[in-house]
């Protein structure tokens, strides 16, 4: 008999509903502004060196509110240069808010946005049929790797379009968090479909060893709020672990022994911890920033 679960990525708005709910209910994008804005400014000190324009591509770019603010300090680092943001991203819903941002964001006059309506995939795909191989002075792919087929390739890919004093800037979870623990023992239950793979910081800095590639890393500390997870009903706590499982409507479809499996992993010391009445389910991030 088939499973009746279903890869939450099948079903765009419960997605983005979800998504949006973890990051209400997580300090990921606190804990990555702090990271642009303390430590973004010392990476970047080169790569406009001597340029009358800076390339940088997002891919991933999301609602564009982290695309925004990495904008930012390049413009403060580079004062007046022109600067030509391209944005891949396949969600039509994330570019339209990406646009809307802008649109009400001040001082962009210098910055030039292209959004590419494509997987990183399609673009690769799109650029080597095209024979075009665009060099980049900067490329960030923020909380983006889990969605490609092969990883490996795609980071080696975008690699090879850095310009010499050109950074590649990786962020996703951490290998010392709930993620890397939750999908290591139950990543083969939850229906991936292609759609989604696991993939943590510790992945990443293997091949990044394996290749001889030169980087720097930085852990972010930060956690999700899952204390509704343990709500029997709650609206919240159910896409919350549709979100942490990949999996649409996880508590109404997985095998009750799965759920409960999961849900006791969930209040583990090696995925959350318990402060104040509260379950913080351990939401590191890395940053991996990596040279031509």
């Amino acid at each position: 008999m088939a499973s009746p679960m279903r890869n939450l990525l099948n079903d765009p708005d419960r997605y983005l509903q979800s998504f949006r709910l973890f990051l209400a209910n997580s300090t990921e994008h606190q804990c990555m502004q702090e990271f642009v804005e303390k430590q973004l400014p010392a990476l970047i000190t080169s790569i406009g060196n001597g340029k009358s324009t800076i390339n940088i591509l997002s891919v991933g770019g999301g609602a564009g509110e982290i695309d925004l603010q990495i904008l930012s300090k390049v413009q403060a680092r580079y004062p007046g240069v022109t600067i030509n943001n391209d944005v891949i991203e396949p969600s039509a819903d994330q570019i339209f808010k990406y646009k809307e941002l802008v649109a009400k964001t001040p001082n962009l006059e210098n910055v030039k946005f292209t959004w590419h309506k494509e997987t990183a995939y399609e673009y690769e795909s799109r650029m080597n049929a095209e024979k075009k191989s665009k060099k980049w002075d900067f490329i960030h792919m923020i909380q983006m790797l889990y969605y490609v087929k092969d990883f490996q390739a795609t980071i080696q890919y975008f690699h090879s379009l850095l310009e010499t004093q050109a950074k590649l800037l990786v962020i996703l979870v951490s290998g010392t968090s709930g993620w890397e623990r939750l999908w290591k023992k139950y990543g083969s239950s939850f229906p991936l479909d292609d759609l989604c793979s696991y993939i943590s910081s510790a992945g990443l800095k293997r091949m990044l060893d394996s290749a001889g590639l030169k980087y720097q890393l930085y852990e972010l500390p930060s956690y999700m709020d899952i204390t509704s997870c343990f709500i029997e009903g709650s609206k919240d706590g159910e896409l919350l672990l549709d979100f942490l499982t990949e999996t649409c409507e996880f508590s109404k479809t997985a095998p009750p022994e799965l759920k409960h499996q999961v849900m006791e992993e969930l209040r583990k010391p090696e995925c959350s911890e318990k402060r104040d009445g509260r379950v913080l389910f351990n939401n590191n991030l890395s940053v991996i920033v990596i040279e031509p």
